[in-house]
Order: structure tokens, then sequence, then C-alpha cells
């Protein structure tokens, strides 16, 4: 259970991180996560929070007072927010809400009990399967098991194109070493040599 959140995978979607203190009145700038940010970002909502253990903030949710906009960037206060001091206790916090299992998913949105177990496939290959995930800060992880070792896989659209739930399969373009050596995969054959080379060869 990452960072000391209490969470359902099929219950909870991440919608949101804490980034920045904005201003003296307890105002923090949001990442925003969800392509919907009028439903999910209303006064009186409340979210879960993916912190450490050791934060005040541990095991407590936090409620909306108001969303604004500042030069396109979204500015949240929160209620029991009152101060700079208090948002700057709150950077780096992941914001989760409760989900209703039977609401239409956002685009580009999954529960993480809904990529488990998905196989990887590079290039047309299976090359692993997805065992859990990582919700870091900065960026989520595809933890993949390959054979005995672990492959992380930063879930962004450049490196995991296509995720198809159906086909229970997901498909990545990692950089070169991501997955290097694929299982099974034939060492380069040799170079061709020319016909002088060969020649030597017979004479050494």
């Amino acid at each position: 259970m990452p960072d000391g959140l209490n969470r359902s995978a099929q219950t909870q979607l991440r919608v949101g991180r804490l980034t920045k203190a904005h201003g003296l009145k307890g105002g923090l700038k949001l990442e925003l996560f969800t392509d919907d940010p009028d439903r999910r970002f209303t006064p009186g909502a409340t979210f879960a929070l993916q912190v450490p253990d050791s934060s005040p903030w541990h095991g407590k949710r936090l409620e909306l007072a108001e969303l604004r906009w500042y030069n396109g960037m979204p500015v949240g206060f929160f209620a029991d927010v009152a101060d700079r001091s208090a948002a700057e206790s709150l950077v780096k916090a992941i914001l989760w809400v409760d989900q209703d299992p039977d609401e239409a998913a956002e685009p580009d949105a999954w529960y993480d009990h809904q990529l488990v177990g998905l196989e990887v496939v590079r290039d047309g290959r299976t090359v692993g399967v997805i065992d859990r995930l990582e919700h870091l800060p900065a960026q989520d992880l595809l933890v993949v098991k390959v054979g005995d070792a672990e492959v992380l896989v930063p879930f962004v659209k450049a490196i995991v194109p296509e995720v198809d739930v159906e086909a229970r399969r997901v498909v990545v373009t990692p950089p070169d070493g991501l997955f290097e050596p694929l299982p099974d995969e034939p060492d380069d054959p040799p170079a061709p040599i020319s016909g002088e080379q060969a020649e030597q060869a017979e004479q050494a």
C-alpha cells in the first residue's frame, strides 16, 4: 500500500497532485490527472491523500473549498489549509477520489486492478506481465515481471502508447536497454566476411 494510503484500487481514482504552495492564503497549485476537473474539483469534494507515513496529513482527507485558475494553472484552496505553511506541508500529496464502479471511466484512465495481469507486448512479442503499479509523485510506474526479474516502465504515452483492457495487453515502445536483452532473443548473427578474409583464415 503506497505511502500509507488506505484505498481499494477498484473504487478510487487518482485525479491530481499538489505541486507547489501558491500565495499566502493556503493555495496549492495542482497537476491534474483528470479530463473533467469541473466534475472532480467542485467545492465540497473530498479527497483521500497519498502521503508519507510521517506526514501530519497521513490518514486524513482533504476537502476542496474552491478551485481557481491563474494564467491557465489550477490552484486549489482547501478546508483547514489556512496559510502557506500548511500548504507547504501538502506539497507532493497525490489526490484520490471515491468512484462508483458503475461510473463510466474517463478517457485514458484505468484502475490498478484493470492493468494488473495484462501482457506487455513489444514489437509484436510478449516480454512480460504487469505485476503491479507504483504511484510516485512524479509519475506512475508499471512494474513488469520479466522471468524472475522486475522492470519498471514509466506509464506515459510515449512509452505505453496502447492499453487494451479487453484484449488483456499493453503495447510498449521503451527506450533501448529497458527490456534488454529480450527473453530468448538470439544473439546478433556474425558479420559476413569477405572472400579475402576467408582465404586468410584458411591459410592461418
